[in-house]
């Protein structure tokens, strides 16, 4: 059975290994082998890939892939995931790092930093203010603009900026340079990562008691699916290297990777400029919001990605904990030359599909990507840019969901606007995009606090019944709606305020509340509550409102209803009871 890593209180709430380590058994070993290989064979193909859409030498995409693994062995809560550079941080990397590693690395140590106090500080709350369409938004974008981003490689063309439309009128302008063999290249490996990703969909699962040969064969193409990504760029490395023995090269190769496993040391915090040096003070000031994006674009990655998985295989996740793991493994990270990371869906997916028992099975992810940089880099000399184009392409489409524009149009139609808002802009800027979502979210979410819906019916009474809490935006609205109602009323009656909707209010209100029953007093009409749930009830009571009334019941409030409340039947409840003192409200 695979363990789940429990929360404990002491130590082990801090260290979750401790939780799951002295119960390891030969059989989690198995597994955890079986994932951790699996998960190698898809990462070191993807860094490589990922590290030329950050706009970096590649063998920091290979730098950013292994500490990542060995410090969520220890801290993460969530057996599954797995961490590494991924699509939409490299994107993001490429936009706040200017395509310099010091600028990288320095993102990945300050954005760890950041993560870290958030996790100390039980910030990860803050993640809820980014929307779902927000999210969605953006992911979108960013599945087109990087594929778009890959193309020129497909292509083989040379000189393309990495401005969005900038990118797209040069490829269109240039499309006549198309080298043949690096276009047929390409798609072939589109293809056939297309092919490998559909049958391992469609691919049954094997049944314990079908025969020896059928359940090899089985194996032989799960294994084969699941390790696509390495499987064709392998296919690619072969075939430039037979063009390369035969004397010619139609291919567009990534050429010479440096050997060896980075220096463990500080990330530099100035850089040489050719004008001079740049401090650490401007470094910050040139990477401006993308200290705040990147934290929370790569926290929001990781505990939405261990949240879906602890949810599908049944376990549970501590959240800031997770804020911790992230945060400890980008500062660490930086210390080997890594950019930022964070949680991979599609390793993540390939993780949980192998089998995984524990997070060990990062550890031996973490080593297969050791091993690769110390003995392996000469060979991916010759992995064409076109196979590596196309294994980004295969990784960020299906990100793009074209869904959600009609699931919005059907569902609520108001929150296609931070959707487009954000869609539209990341084309022109990520940075511009996200905050721009969010600002639109934050707008439509203080427009619902300041205008909540409010219920008036006419009777004996003109009963008054807001749908939400009230706060302070929304006092001058429900002011007006009870003034020109209950002074357009003929005849003139009084005005009962049903608060049962209502379970919080602040001091805004209750000033609000107090010049409410005086205007309705000049014009010689009544104010009555009822339904006051206990907190509302004792800041009212605090507060001596003069003329305040209140009811258990809207039916009470009724009965004493009149010119004057209070004259017959019922008699209000009046501040004398349970009383307050007047200082409770500052």
């Amino acid at each position: 059975m695979p363990v789940q890593v429990p929360r404990c209180p002491g130590v082990r709430t801090k260290l979750p290994v401790l939780g799951w380590l002295p119960r390891y058994s030969g059989a989690w070993l198995q597994l955890d082998l079986v994932a951790g290989l699996t998960v190698g064979l898809t990462v070191v193909p993807q860094a490589l890939a990922y590290a030329e859409v950050a706009g970096l030498p590649l063998q920091y995409g290979l730098y950013s892939s292994f500490m990542g693994c060995f410090v969520y062995c220890f801290l993460g809560t969530a057996k599954d995931v797995t961490l590494g550079p991924t699509a939409i941080m490299s994107l993001l990397v490429s936009s706040y790092a200017f395509h310099e590693p010091v600028y990288a690395i320095l993102l990945a140590f300050l954005s760890g930093c950041i993560q870290l106090a958030m996790g100390l500080l039980h910030l990860g709350f803050l993640l809820d203010f980014i929307s779902s369409p927000v999210i969605k938004g953006f992911t979108s974008a960013a599945s087109i603009t990087i594929s778009f981003g890959q193309v020129k490689n497909i292509l083989g063309l040379q000189g393309i900026p990495r401005q969005f439309f900038l990118q797209l009128y040069e490829m269109l302008r240039r499309i006549g340079e198309t080298r043949a063999g690096d276009a047929v290249l390409g798609l072939a490996c589109l293809a056939a990562l297309a092919g490998l990703r559909a049958m391992k969909s469609r691919l049954p699962r094997a049944a314990p008691a079908a025969p020896l040969a059928a359940r090899i064969s089985h194996l032989i193409v799960w294994t084969s699916a699941t390790a696509r990504n390495a499987l064709v760029v392998l296919f690619a490395g072969l075939v430039a290297y037979s063009f390369q023995a035969m004397g010619s090269q139609p291919l567009t190769l990534t050429g010479s990777i440096p050997q060896g496993l980075p220096t463990f040391r500080l990330p530099r915090f100035s850089m040489a400029a050719p004008n001079g040096t740049v401090p650490f003070q401007s470094m910050v000031e040139d990477m401006g919001v993308g200290l705040a994006v990147v934290p929370l674009m790569g926290l929001l990655e990781t505990v939405a990605i261990a949240k879906a998985f602890a949810s599908q295989n049944d376990y549970r996740i501590d959240p800031n904990q997770e804020l911790l793991a992230i945060g400890f493994a980008n500062i660490l990270g930086s210390f080997v030359s890594s950019y930022p990371i964070t949680g991979s869906f599609g390793r993540t997916a390939v993780n949980a599909q192998s089998g995984v028992c524990t997070p060990a099975g990062g550890l031996v992810t973490g080593a297969l990507v050791l091993l690769s940089l110390a003995y392996l880099t000469s060979l991916f000399y010759y992995i064409p840019k076109a196979a590596l184009a196309a294994v980004i392409v295969s990784a960020v489409l299906p990100m793009f969901d074209a869904g959600i524009f009609r699931t919005l149009w059907r569902v609520k139609r108001l929150d296609l606007v931070p959707l487009c808002v954000t869609f539209l802009l990341c084309f022109w800027e990520v940075q511009y995009g996200i905050v721009a979502g969010m600002l639109v979210s934050g707008i439509l979410l203080l427009y619902s606090i300041a205008r909540p819906p409010v219920k008036v019916s006419e009777g004996d009474a003109l009963l008054v019944q807001p749908g939400s809490s009230l706060h302070f935006p929304a006092i001058e609205h429900l002011r007006d709606t009870i003034c020109s109602r209950a002074l357009a009323a003929s005849p003139p009656r009084s005005v009962i305020l049903d608060c049962c909707h209502i379970s919080s209010i602040d001091y805004t209100v209750v000033v609000g509340l107090a010049e409410l029953l005086r205007e309705l007093r000049k014009h010689g009409r009544s104010l009555a509550f009822c339904g006051l749930q206990d907190p509302v009830l004792q800041v009212l009571l605090a507060a001596e409102l003069e003329g305040f009334q209140h009811f258990p019941s809207r039916e009470e409030a009724e009965q004493c209803g009149g010119a004057e409340l209070g004259g017959s039947g019922t008699a209000p409840l009046t501040s004398e009871t349970s009383l307050l003192p007047t200082g409770l409200i500052q």
